[in-house]
């Protein structure tokens, strides 16, 4: 039947709902964990925060449509802690504004509220905000600090603190660590020390990499008037700690690094033996990685808001020397 002038000038409107992109500031204590990236019937960091928005924002999991799914500036191996870690997800305005229910608030103020209150203690959402243009957690990143803990015999051993700081009955040349340590300041492989991603490479530009032992200091401060039973010492007081800052790392990078150092530090590895494993990139099992538990994923640094996306752009191309 042919169509009248009406039939063809008729139409149903099609509404789109725009796509925001938030950015999520988290922490994590990584003892309950494996790992950060979402894993079939395993209980992961990736997977408890997924779960928590499809239950908020009432979409079925697996729904192609709104995925929810997460992108994540570095993804942390089983045991490990972040104190600060950014991943972002893409969310449809309409499903967001779902958040809101019977809150007078702004649909990111009532997700960031509901997230916190649903999610289990070991996760702790710092907030939620709108993502600039050319925002992306993993890729705009600039750098990745990392702190790995050590209480040696040097140090005063305290129990509350074994989920994040590893326990070593031994005495450690911390110089000789920091020579071992300066050895992988600079853009080198890694190879001998990490594992690539499929169709990646252990390429790796490190900022800065050192061993420091933190110094006894007061917990509340050190005004000879307060007298001395304000003299308790901070909770970190003798720790042994490694602080390296890369533009990004492989897999198992920095707890193997920590693991040669270690072994340096006790003597049963040389400063040649650990240059060796700089100079030739071969992974093997004198430099697999040290306990998960000392470490932690303490700050991701961003460019300013209008380099993002050329910043994500340039960390995609694979990397050289």
């Amino acid at each position: 039947m042919p169509l009248t002038a009406i039939d063809r000038t008729t139409f149903v409107p099609v509404y789109w709902s725009a796509v925001i992109r938030l950015r999520i500031d988290l922490a994590y204590d990584g003892g309950g964990f494996y790992g950060w990236a979402k894993q079939p019937a395993l209980r992961t960091v990736q997977g408890e925060i997924e779960s928590a928005l499809h239950r908020i924002l009432r979409v079925p999991d697996g729904d192609v449509d709104e995925p929810l799914r997460l992108v994540v500036a570095g993804r942390t191996d089983t045991g490990v802690h972040a104190s600060h870690q950014v991943c972002h997800v893409d969310v449809s305005e309409d499903v967001l504004a779902r958040a809101v229910g019977h809150m007078d608030v702004p649909p990111v103020v009532a997700l960031t509220r509901r997230m916190q209150r649903i999610l289990p203690p070991d996760i702790t959402i710092r907030s939620i905000t709108p993502a600039p243009d050319g925002f992306d957690a993993r890729f705009s990143a600039l750098e990745r600090t990392y702190v790995y803990r050590i209480a040696d015999r040097a140090s005063e051993v305290d129990p509350r603190m074994r989920g994040f700081v590893l326990h070593l009955d031994a005495d450690l040349d911390v110089a000789a660590m920091n020579e071992a340590a300066a050895m992988t300041i600079g853009l080198h492989d890694f190879g001998s020390f990490a594992t690539p991603n499929p169709g990646g490479t252990t390429i790796r530009d490190v900022k800065t990499a050192y061993w420091r032992r933190i110094p006894s200091r007061p917990l509340i401060g050190n005004d000879e008037a307060m007298g001395e039973r304000y003299r308790t010492p901070a909770v970190e007081s003798g720790l042994l700690c490694f602080t390296i800052v890369a533009d990004a790392f492989a897999r198992n990078m920095v707890r193997s690094l920590v693991g040669g150092c270690v072994q340096v530090g006790i003597g049963k590895r040389s400063l040649d033996w650990f240059a060796g494993k700089m100079a030739t990139p071969l992974r093997e099992g004198s430099t697999g990685p040290i306990a998960p538990q000392g470490l932690t994923l303490e700050h991701i640094a961003y460019p300013a808001d209008d380099q993002l996306a050329a910043r994500a752009e340039a960390i995609r191309a694979k990397r050289t020397l």
